[in-house]
């Protein structure tokens, strides 16, 4: 189902310099132009096609997928099937793909190229869920370099498109290998890499390495990407400064906050903007995903777009308890508090 598009709001438009694509690609991908600095970074539960055209309107240059398993594919899932959903816009569009068998992992690749035709493929090797770890996948692959390599190696060596990289800093304290990795992947093909700045054992706790982001971008040659603790517009530059990476990944950031996309921080963004992007996001998740699911979906998103709104408890409150989509827009329509905390 086609999501509806939107007029462009005022802070787009008077954003427009920054949230529009340039005429130059700002760096290449292998063969794939980007055309800006900022990009929704690949999100379980959340980067779904509906949140990536959104974030997209307001600036994201790359349309990342969430991670999808690689089996689910090979036995063509109708729920993975929507996730991979690559929409009429989407350019340039990645999957990131989730496994630990290269011949596996191919298969995936050549039935998703017959299906949804992406721009390029980004390998997950960063994912902290125990669930995921205890199969050898996601950041599990950290300990295990020859299998990184030769993923790397049977996905470039078969595919006629970029492959790129996703990983953090290491698997704990004791065992950073970031650098010896990202050199890794590169000297196999891979034609970029981003990196969160925390370990395996940290999950999303604790500060973001910067510094060892930058160290991964002065040992390698192909285009890096920061992620980690980018929530306000003063935290892009920050990042940008002490990484010298070529973009930023926003992803935890960005929940509730597409705004920070054209470089306006939430807490200035007025409730009537907040109000026309609610609902906007509203009315496509229950165009794609029918209303029940995506009233369901929505739930998160709403909660995160109504902080520092006045009593905002309250309001998320009365927002929970909504059972069909126009309840839901009522309840943000006659809202008595519609400034800012």
């Amino acid at each position: 189902m086609t999501i509806p598009r939107d007029v462009p709001s005022e802070s787009q438009m008077s954003n427009a310099g920054q949230a529009q694509p340039e005429r130059t690609p700002l760096f290449t991908i292998g063969s794939v132009s980007i055309y800006g600095d900022l990009a929704l970074a690949p999100m379980a539960g959340y980067s779904d096609l509906p949140m990536r055209t959104l974030c997209a309107e307001m600036g994201s240059a790359i349309h990342y997928t969430a991670c999808v398993l690689d089996d689910p594919v090979i036995h063509n899932s109708p729920k993975t099937a929507k996730l991979v959903e690559r929409g009429p816009d989407e350019s340039p569009f990645a999957i990131q793909l989730l496994g630990n068998d290269p011949a596996r992992l191919l298969k995936a690749c050549q039935l998703l190229n017959e299906r949804r035709a992406p721009d390029f493929y980004d390998l997950n090797l960063g994912c902290p869920s125990r669930r995921v770890v205890r199969r050898d996948r996601g950041s599990a692959l950290l300990l295990k370099p020859e299998r990184v390599a030769a993923i790397m190696d049977h996905l470039v060596g078969h595919l006629d498109m970029p492959v790129t990289a996703k990983i953090r800093l290491g698997w704990d304290d004791d065992t950073h290998n970031a650098v010896e990795i990202a050199r890794l992947l590169q000297d196999h093909g891979a034609a970029a890499i981003a990196v969160h700045g925390r370990t395996r054992a940290q999950g999303y706790s604790g500060d973001a390495d910067w510094d060892a982001i930058a160290r991964v971008r002065e040992a390698i040659d192909v285009p890096l990407l920061a992620n980690g603790d980018v929530r306000v517009v003063d935290d892009i530059d920050r990042i940008k400064a002490v990484t010298g990476c070529e973009a930023v990944l926003i992803g935890r950031g960005a929940i509730g906050n597409p705004w920070i996309f054209s470089r306006v921080d939430v807490q200035d963004v007025s409730y009537a903007e907040r109000h026309r992007v609610i609902e906007r996001h509203l009315t496509d998740m229950v165009a794609y995903y029918g209303e029940r699911i995506g009233l369901i979906l929505f739930r998160k998103h709403v909660i995160r777009y109504t902080r520092r709104v006045t009593e905002a408890a309250l309001l998320r409150q009365r927002l929970w308890g909504c059972r069909s989509a126009d309840a839901m827009r009522q309840v943000i329509e006659d809202w008595p508090h519609k400034s800012n905390a």
